[in-house]
């Protein structure tokens, strides 16, 4: 069970005048800063809201806003009686969050996940390359995975890593890991991938897909390619997923700011 830091992070008070914004967004990100470093670690619980605001000389008011953004960005988890904690990536997160291929019955499930190839290169002035912000040269790790569901090959992942943020990982590790791909990269690396930028389209199985998922060349797939993201929007995966849609859907539930425009 998660529980408070011995090590409790240090709040400092904020200057209303300096702020520039609004002061919950100071708050917010006076909040993930202290996530950001360390001082408040995945899976620890938050000082109290009364202690938090005093520290910042802020209202709880003020400090309820910030928490309830944070909170809707999945950074931070309300727990009723518990206290509020950092978010830690666990297999109901990847579900609910990053993952939205279901059988077309509507049966959901984490995917068996199997290695297929792992190997070091360089980069290329491709589009992983860019979406990663690497220069051409700059050392990458590729790696292929078969994912089943319901016992079938549906989806084929061919992620691109940057090799300076990922020191040390190795084939049997990556192998080896315990938990989702995101849990791997945050209780190893501390890296936690906060959300994501996906372009979907149409497309036809290339000859990656027809020897990982058997499929024939040119068979209709759909073709997303995502770029995960960390604290400032930084990169820090990307991965091109094709996904046979004969008996599944990509699954999307879209939402709003209250106040917003569809």
């Amino acid at each position: 069970m998660p529980s408070a830091s011995s090590h409790a992070p240090v709040f400092e008070a904020i200057a209303p005048e300096a702020a520039g914004m609004p002061l919950y967004r100071v708050v917010k990100r006076s909040l993930l800063s202290a996530i950001e470093s360390g001082g408040c670690a995945p899976g620890e619980t938050l000082p109290s809201e009364s202690e938090i605001a005093a520290a910042m000389g802020v209202s709880i008011g003020t400090l309820r806003r910030a928490v309830d953004e944070l909170a809707a960005e999945h950074i931070l988890v309300r727990r009723q009686g518990r206290g509020t904690f950092v978010a830690t990536h666990n297999t109901d997160r990847f579900l609910f969050q990053f993952f939205h291929v279901e059988r077309q019955d509507g049966r959901r499930e984490a995917p068996l996940v199997d290695l297929v190839s792992f190997e070091r290169s360089r980069a290329d002035d491709d589009e992983p390359a860019q979406a990663l912000q690497l220069r051409p040269g700059d050392p990458v790790i590729l790696i292929e995975n078969r994912l089943r569901l319901q016992g079938s090959a549906v989806i084929y992942d061919r992620l691109t890593l940057p090799s300076g943020l990922f020191k040390g990982l190795t084939e049997k590790r990556f192998r080896e890991r315990a938990g989702t791909i995101y849990q791997f990269y945050q209780s190893d690396f501390g890296i936690t991938v906060l959300r994501a930028s996906e372009r979907a389209r149409a497309g036809g199985a290339d000859r990656h897909a027809v020897r990982v998922l058997g499929l024939a060349l040119g068979q209709p797939v759909m073709v997303v390619r995502r770029t995960a993201l960390t604290f400032g929007d930084r990169p820090v995966e990307y991965r091109e997923s094709v996904i046979d849609t004969a008996h599944h859907d990509y699954v999307h539930l879209l939402s709003r700011p209250a106040g917003g425009t569809p």
